[in-house]
């Protein structure tokens, strides 16, 4: 355990560069802070290169956190490194990952293609671990996975289910054929009611743009295109909402 006092200090400032995607993706590190993200990123401790704790919080007792390399800072420091108007005093600086070789095992997978909102991409990993995906992959053109605004959205689920950050999905989805799963599109164009395809214990499910939806280029490769109606007055359903009831519905209930 050590101690840092100064906002000056250069770990002080490369912790707080991690709020820059450049920077993460160049120490191939993320951070994240409060106890329950902290406490859910210590589930998985060969996640968590070091913890950052302010000398007036105390570790709750029933965290391992043996092994683990703790920083001790003022509350100055905290301030400094934190994203968050108040921050809690507690934070967590974790190893970004990227499971390659889970797409040759994965039978329940999720591809997003160009997701912007933090806030979507965040509820869509929580909700792809609720439904117990076995991997997502990030195409090009979305929001990082490591902002965080969408790790709190995530809620904790950022550390429960593999995620690739890939830029090319078309990629991904020639492997995903060659081993025999059927590749869902989300589109009303050569579509169909959700309902009229059967449950399965293997797919791939392609969810789009906020605006655009899933390109033309993805959506030819799919094997069906799947809609959800709308029997409102409402024009669409939120990605984050329409992924959750494909994927429960796939998977089968």
């Amino acid at each position: 355990m050590k101690r840092i006092d100064s906002v000056k200090n250069p770990q002080v400032k490369q912790w707080k560069k991690l709020h820059e995607k450049k920077e993460r993706d160049r120490q191939g590190v993320f951070i994240v802070e409060g106890f329950h993200l902290v406490e859910e990123a210590l589930k998985t401790k060969s996640r968590i290169k070091e913890l950052v704790v302010a000398d007036s919080i105390q570790i709750p007792s029933h965290w391992n956190v043996d092994d683990v390399s703790i920083t001790i800072v003022n509350e100055a420091i905290m301030k400094v490194i934190s994203d968050t108007e108040t921050p809690q005093g507690v934070a967590a600086v974790c190893y970004q990952t990227q499971q390659e070789d889970i797409m040759n095992t994965a039978t329940r997978i999720l591809l997003l293609d160009a997701i912007q909102d933090p806030g979507n991409l965040g509820t869509i990993i929580r909700t792809a671990d609720a439904a117990g995906l076995d991997a997502i992959v990030v195409g090009d053109g979305s929001v990082d996975v490591y902002n965080s605004k969408v790790i709190r959205s995530t809620q904790g689920a950022i550390f429960h289910v593999p995620i690739l950050k890939k830029s090319e999905l078309l990629d991904i989805i020639a492997l995903l054929k060659e081993r025999g799963i059927s590749i869902y599109g989300t589109s009303l164009k050569n579509g169909e009611v959700f309902t009229n395809v059967q449950p399965s214990s293997s797919f791939a499910l392609v969810v789009g743009n906020e605006g655009n939806g899933v390109s033309e280029r993805v959506l030819a490769e799919t094997n069906q295109n799947l809609y959800i109606p709308i029997y409102g007055k409402s024009e669409s359903l939120n990605v984050a909402i329409a992924s959750g009831i494909l994927l429960y519905y796939l998977r089968g209930m």
